[in-house]
């Protein structure tokens, strides 16, 4: 089982790209609910770890991953609202996003008891490791796992407005990096942070993996190698859950590879990162072709070589 923990979300996405007036359709989304929901779709076992509102809006998160078959046993419930995220689409397809989130359920997560003894990777990432009290909540869960040896995956999806202190939290972020095996993030992100990539391998990650939009996704890795996919030409409707799509489908083709684990990563040979890579990217682009987070199934992605479904 891959264990995703981080907020749900409602994203609030004009009807029409590009038009700031347009009429604002809800969906249901947060960087973890999408990984959660991608990885059950392509068919991993996987679970969600949050705490989500009994309002409307949460029971139809809750309800929905209860439809894609993703466990919710770690989820918890409470009377506070859920968060909001509007969306701006560009006429390219490009999301933004400012967020309504205070007071919401998501921040008020509490550090889990023992997690299900087949848990086989953690992945963690955006505004849930920023907006406390449950930031700190989010960080002590990953620093036990990774204690127990558990493979943690991280995804920053950096929100700049949600921060305050931006040199705060890259030091933070850097704090992370020891409890963390894959670490994944956009160019944009990379920048933001700094873009020093060969320290943050050497501070633990076994391989870092930057998505570069259309032009694809490059794999860094402690040897120093670098590993590079191109982007799939595909006709976008836009951007949203393409990066958990991502996360979801490296997890996914690693778990299925058995291949979950630092040592393992860290001795990845270039052709099967090449493999893994462009199944990454394959689904994304899936993703990008959909209004909204509307990751693939397992039968609509080629498989890592590029022949059959994407479950093994």
């Amino acid at each position: 089982m891959i264990v995703v923990a981080g907020e749900a979300l409602i994203d609030l996405v004009p009807e029409t790209a590009g038009a700031a007036t347009a009429p604002l359709l809800p969906a249901r989304g947060g960087g973890p609910y999408n990984t959660a929901v991608a990885l059950a779709r392509l068919g991993s076992r996987a679970a969600f770890c949050s705490r989500v509102s009994d309002d409307a809006f949460g029971a139809s998160l809750y309800e929905r991953l209860r439809e894609e078959n993703v466990d919710v046993g770690l989820v918890q419930r409470g009377p506070e609202p859920t968060t909001l995220a509007l969306a701006a689409v560009a006429a390219d397809g490009s999301a933004a996003y400012s967020f309504y989130c205070e007071g919401t359920a998501d921040r008020l997560f509490e550090v889990p008891g023992e997690l299900p003894a087949d848990t086989r990777a953690l992945s963690f990432g955006t505004c849930s490791l920023v907006l406390e009290p449950g930031a700190s909540a989010y960080e002590e869960l990953m620093r036990r796992e990774a204690t127990r040896g558990r493979f943690v995956a991280l995804d920053p999806n950096i929100r700049a407005g949600l921060i305050p202190d931006a040199d705060a939290y890259r030091e933070r972020f850097r704090g992370w990096l020891p409890s963390v095996s894959l670490l994944k993030l956009s160019e944009e992100d990379a920048d933001w942070l700094g873009n020093d990539i060969d320290a943050w391998l050497a501070a633990g990650p076994a391989a870092v993996v930057v998505t570069r939009g259309g032009d694809g996704l490059t794999a860094h890795t402690k040897s120093g190698e670098s590993h590079r996919v191109p982007g799939e030409r595909v006709r976008v409707a836009d951007t949203i859950g393409a990066g958990d799509t991502v996360n979801a489908a490296l997890l996914h083709t690693l778990e299925q590879r058995d291949l979950l684990s630092a040592g393992a990563l860290a001795a990845l040979p270039g052709d099967v990162w090449r493999e893994v890579l462009g199944f990454a990217a394959r689904a994304a682009a899936i993703t990008c072709s959909r209004p909204g987070a509307e990751p693939p199934y397992a039968h609509e992605v080629p498989d890592a070589a590029g022949a059959g479904p994407g479950a093994h």
